[in-house]
C-alpha cells in the first residue's frame, strides 16, 4: 500500500541516537519499518545492533528488532526520509558527511547556531542543498515516545503540503500524531527559545521561589517567544501551538527535561562550567542562550529572562538576578517593549 508516493513500510533514517534519536527509531519501527540509526560511539551502535538497548542514552527501552544502527553515514544513502537529531552545535558538520542528499530532512534539532546565529534550518539548507526541509517540534520527553505513551507534535513542513502528504503517512503511529504547518521558522524558533526559559524556570525551582513565581515565568516567557519568532517571520498561531506553548508548559515543569534539570542545579548554587563538564547529554539551552541573547540585543527585542539565563551562566549570581527581574520598572502586560 502506498499513499503520497511513500510505501508505508520504506525505511527511514535517523541521524543521532541520543536519547530523542533513539526514541523517535523506536517509534518509528512500531509498524515494523525498518530504521537505520545513525550513532557516533561505536559503543552506542554494537550495544544496539547486539542487545536492542542503547544504556548510554536510553537504558529504559529494549528497542525493536528492525532497528539497525550503524557509524557510517553511507549507509543511509539510499534512503528518502532521514531524521536529523543531532546536537544543534554539530548538525552541520555531521550533515557534511552525508553522501548524497535525502529527499526530505526532518530537523528534530532544536537550537541556534552559536557564532552565526543561523537556525538549523538554515544550516540544513547550506550543508544539504538537495533535500526538502520539514521541522518536526513539540512536546517530548524521549522515554515517554518510546514506551509508546500518546505524543503530538507540529511537522513544519518547509515544501508545504506536498511534502507533508509525503511524510505524514511515514511518520504517523496510532500514538504519535503530527499536525501540519508551512511555518518552518515559527515551529524553530518554539523549540529553541524554550529551552532557555526551560533553565529559567529550573532556576526559579532551584531557588525554592515557588509555583507562582514559575507560572508568571512561562507567561512573560511565552511573550519573549512571540516577540522574537513574529520579528524573525515566524507566526503568533504557531508559536501558540504544540512547538512553542505546548513544548514550553512540558519544559518548564519537569526534571526529565535537561534544560530545566540544569536551571535547578544552577538555581542551587552550582556551577554552569562544572554542570556542563560533567554531562554526557546536552541541555541545548544552555548554548542557544547567549546567541539568542545577542541576536536579540542586536535587533532591539527586549527579551529579559533571556539576557537573565544568560547571565546566570556566565557566573552572576542567580539569586541576583532574579531580583534584577523583578525590579525592573512595572508596564502593562501587553507593552511590546516590557
Amino acid at each position: 500500500m502506498t499513499q503520497g508516493g511513500i510505501s508505508d513500510k520504506q525505511p527511514v533514517g535517523v541521524i543521532g541516537a541520543g536519547a530523542w534519536g533513539t526514541a523517535l527509531a523506536q517509534m518509528l519501527s512500531g509498524d515494523g519499518r525498518e530504521v537505520i540509526l545513525w550513532a557516533y560511539e561505536p559503543e552506542v551502535v554494537a550495544a544496539i545492533n547486539a542487545e536492542h538497548r542503547n544504556p548510554l542514552y536510553l537504558p529504559s527501552a529494549t528497542l525493536a528488532a528492525t532497528i539497525r544502527a550503524t557509524g557510517d553515514l553511507a549507509d543511509l544513502a539510499a534512503i528518502d526520509t532521514v531524521l536529523v537529531v543531532t546536537p544543534a552545535q554539530v548538525l552541520g558538520r555531521v550533515l557534511s558527511g552525508l553522501p548524497s542528499a535525502p529527499r526530505d530532512l526532518v530537523l528534530c534539532s532544536k537550537g541556534i547556531e552559536a557564532g552565526t546565529g543561523r537556525l538549523m534550518n538554515d544550516v540544513v539548507r547550506d550543508a544539504s542543498p538537495g533535500s526538502a526541509i520539514a521541522v518536526l517540534s513539540g512536546p517530548t520527553f524521549a522515554h515517554e515516545v518510546a514506551a509508546g505513551l500518546p505524543t503530538a507534535v507540529t511537522l513544519a513542513c518547509g515544501g508545504g503540503r506536498g511534502q507533508w502528504e509525503r511524510l505524514a503517512p511515514a511518520l504517523a503511529r496510532p500514538t504519535f500524531r503530527p499536525y501540519y504547518s508551512d511555518d518552518v521558522t515559527g515551529a524553530e524558533i518554539g523549540g529553541a527559545v524554550k529551552n532557555v526559559l526551560a533553565i529559567a524556570c529550573g532556576v526559579v525551582d532551584g531557588l525554592g521561589l515557588g509555583q507562582n513565581a514559575r507560572a508568571a515565568l512561562i507567561a512573560r516567557g511565552f511573550s519573549e517567544m512571540l516577540r522574537f519568532g513574529e520579528a524573525l517571520g515566524g507566526r503568533a498561531e504557531t508559536l501558540a501551538g504544540l512547538c512553542g506553548l505546548g513544548d514550553l508548559v512540558l519544559t518548564c515543569s519537569s526534571t526529565s527535561s535537561r534544560n530545566f534539570s540544569l536551571g535547578k542545579a544552577l538555581g542551587e548554587g552550582a556551577k554552569a562550567a562544572d554542570l556542563m563538564a560533567d554531562r554526557r547529554t546536552v541541555a541545548e539551552g544552555a548554548f542557544t542562550a547567549p546567541v539568542l541573547a545577542e541576536l536579540a540585543a542586536a535587533r532591539g527585542i527586549p527579551m529579559p529572562i533571556v539576557a537573565a539565563v544568560d547571565a546566570i551562566l556566565k557566573g552572576e549570581d542567580a539569586r541576583a538576578v532574579v531580583a534584577g527581574l523583578l525590579a525592573r520598572p512595572l508596564k502593562a502586560e501587553r507593552d511590546l517593549r516590557a
